[in-house]
């Protein structure tokens, strides 16, 4: 998506606003939180071809382009008649119908979904998580796990193999010999279901809360989660380790590979560990001797981990070291042996931290429509939400005769017309559900009442989520001045572009008939130089660019004779052109201005050095000598009379009454 149409306004408005701060704002604006305008009575400030323009609106934009948000009563009436030159533009763009194209109205969408997401949930809800979930973060819980996983449609069988582990334990069962057992979980095998340390945000939503709840020793019933049931046992709680940062040197041994190689790593790293001890520098030995090419390349180095993102017998061992640069000895894992070198280790960060972090590992999982649910709750209870029960009886009948996915239901569906729900202004009849239906028919539940309630439930939600989307406009004012704001700024880059910006610089015959008019505001109080600067491979390279200079045309003197000369592999002229003053280059100092004493380094590959052109005494010859500095009056020159035919074609009146009370 494109970033230029908010910006427009401030580059009309606030002249000078570098571009990376207006990227900021845009930034900011998709993120910030509603804020309210008042816009209680607003008074029309001015009418610009007879269209209003609130005190309120005025003051919204002014506002967002001052530093210090507050009205400057030196400034406010240059503003005012800048404020107007920034409405004619948008104006002219509507009535040339520039907002009225795809792209146009395609961008503005885009800006618009962006922009209403901060006003579509519910952020007290997400932030009360949010701070629940920093709140566990506080602690670490060591848990094992029984996994049975749900591949069958009947999910009965699943839930009724982990309730037979659930009860082998209960009557007093080894964990991790029920979890041998049972368990679908590739590990139980290997670790008899036990995970180790995990902290929040680590698994799914139902694992975490059971992590949290369950008392210490205690054993849950089957818990649903994404990957199938599961049971869990909490063996302790212990209060956050925090993060450690480590280097490592690895020795592959992995516990597939024969024994010979096993010995071999064994040897290896206890030789480098003697090394280390003997305060050889671990960084040059982990990238000459890890196994770990990865890290190797760092010196070993690894990021910053918790508990839970390493093997337990590397986790334990990195988070054993107490002081910055202690080294562990050899450490087994399941991928062969280590040696760690403690970097740093941090605790937990402040809530202000890690709340930005912590939001975005919300988003992962079910945790992300905790604000959208809290948010459409609210809106059933403020627009009145209620169902017609004899409708909803009659879709019940109908669902059960006629399910959803049956090739009969579009037709019989359409006997169905009576109301079925309501809320705010809007009424929804059993066909209006019915239609839904047809094109949502699958579900997960089968008997009727279940998917009617399941599917009525979706489509309430996203209707009332649409109403809400259409009432932004109207409930909130901020929003209302900011789509506005952004419908104004694409229409303004869209017409600027057209008038002025690629006019300037694409007008030549505009371009030099202004030179022509203004040439002496572009004179000079020196001399400069205006040519070619040509360095030779050799001196018959030298003869041979010189004569080509009788024929090459004036304008692409450079390629023409870098084109003839010159072949793929071998360079046998450089030319560099230019327009230099005393001073600026050292060839041209001593070739054309013909300064004594200065030296001149010539590359060794091209030695023969000379130049070709002319001095300009008073000043440039045409325009493209200068043609940065005269593109830039020009595009101002071409504004300035644009705006005067603005303002001749389209009346303005200012209310003065109005604009006395914000001067006061």
């Amino acid at each position: 998506m494109k970033t230029k149409s908010i910006f427009c306004i401030a580059l009309t408005l606030a002249v000078g606003m570098g571009l990376k701060a207006q990227q900021n704002r845009a930034a900011a604006a998709f993120t910030a939180m509603p804020k309210k305008v008042n816009v209680e009575a607003s008074p029309v400030l001015m009418t610009i071809d007879g269209r209003d323009i609130t005190q309120a609106e005025f003051e919204y934009i002014y506002n967002k382009n001052n530093t210090n948000n507050a009205i400057d009563k030196k400034t406010l009436d240059e503003y005012v008649d800048l404020f107007i030159n920034f409405k004619l533009k948008v104006i002219e763009a509507e009535n040339t119908g520039l907002d009225t194209m795809p792209s146009f109205i395609n961008e503005l969408a885009g800006y618009r979904t962006q922009l209403a997401k901060p006003y579509l949930t519910d952020r007290v809800a997400e932030e009360k998580e949010c701070r629940k979930e920093y709140e566990r973060l506080k602690q670490e819980v060591e848990v094992s796990h029984i996994l049975v996983r749900i591949e069958d449609p009947d999910t009965l069988i699943a839930y009724k193999k982990a309730m037979d582990a659930y009860t082998e334990l209960l009557r007093g069962k080894d964990f991790a010999t029920v979890a041998k057992k049972y368990s679908e979980d590739p590990s139980a095998l290997e670790n008899g279901g036990y995970l180790g340390y995990f902290t929040a945000l680590m698994t799914v939503e139902p694992f975490e809360n059971a992590m949290y709840t369950l008392p210490i020793g205690k054993i849950s019933r089957p818990i649903r989660t994404y990957y199938g049931y599961h049971v869990i046992k909490v063996h302790s709680r212990r209060p956050t380790v925090g993060k450690v940062k480590v280097s490592h040197i690895m020795k592959q041994a992995h516990f597939t590979e024969d024994s010979l190689k096993k010995v071999k790593a064994k040897e290896d790293i206890d030789a480098l560990y003697q090394r280390v001890k003997n305060g050889e520098n671990f960084a040059e030995l982990a990238k000459q001797n890890s196994d770990d090419r990865g890290s190797a390349q760092r010196g070993g180095e690894l990021n910053w981990f918790g508990v839970g993102q390493m093997v337990r017998e590397f986790e334990q061992a990195a988070f054993a070291l107490k002081e910055k640069g202690d080294v562990s000895q050899p450490v087994k894992s399941h991928y062969g042996w280590h040696i760690i070198k403690l970097i740093d280790k941090k605790g937990l960060e402040p809530y202000e931290k890690k709340e930005a972090e912590i939001m975005r590992a919300l988003q992962n999982d079910e945790r992300s429509l905790i604000g959208k649910r809290s948010f459409l709750k609210k809106l059933r209870k403020d627009y009145k939400y209620k169902v017609d029960e004899i409708g909803l009886q009659g879709m019940y009948q109908l669902v059960q005769m006629y399910p959803p996915t049956d090739s009969l239901f579009p037709i019989e569906s359409a006997k169905y017309t009576i109301p079925l729900f309501s809320f705010a202004d809007k009424t929804y009849s059993q066909l209006d559900f019915s239609e839904y239906l047809i094109v949502n028919p699958h579900s997960s539940a089968t008997e009727a009442w279940k998917i009617v309630n399941e599917k009525l439930d979706n489509f309430v939600d996203r209707e009332l989520m649409a109403y809400e989307d259409a009432q932004l406009e109207n409930k909130y004012p901020d929003f209302r001045f900011l789509m506005q704001e952004y419908h104004d700024g694409i229409l303004l880059f869209e017409i600027s572009n057209r008038e002025v910006w690629e006019k300037a610089t694409k007008d030549e015959e505009g371009l030099n008939r202004y030179f022509g008019k203004h040439k002496a505001e572009y004179a000079w109080n020196e001399p400069h130089f205006k040519g070619h600067i040509f360095s030779c491979k050799d001196k018959e390279t030298a003869k041979l660019v010189k004569k080509l200079l009788k024929k090459a045309p004036i304008d692409s003197i450079d390629t023409y004779v870098s084109s003839r000369i010159n072949n793929d592999s071998v360079t046998f002229v450089k030319v560099e052109k230019g327009l230099w003053k005393n001073g600026d280059k050292d060839v041209i100092d001593k070739l054309a201005f013909k300064k004594k004493g200065v030296a001149v380094v010539v590359p060794e590959d091209l030695p023969i050095v000379f130049i070709d052109g002319k001095m300009l005494k008073k000043g440039p010859e045409n325009y493209k000598d200068v043609r940065g500095a005269v593109t830039s009056d020009y595009r101002d020159w071409l504004e300035t009379e644009w705006v005067k035919d603005l303002r001749a074609k389209y009346p303005v009146k200012i209310n003065q009454e109005v604009l006395k009370l914000i001067k006061e």
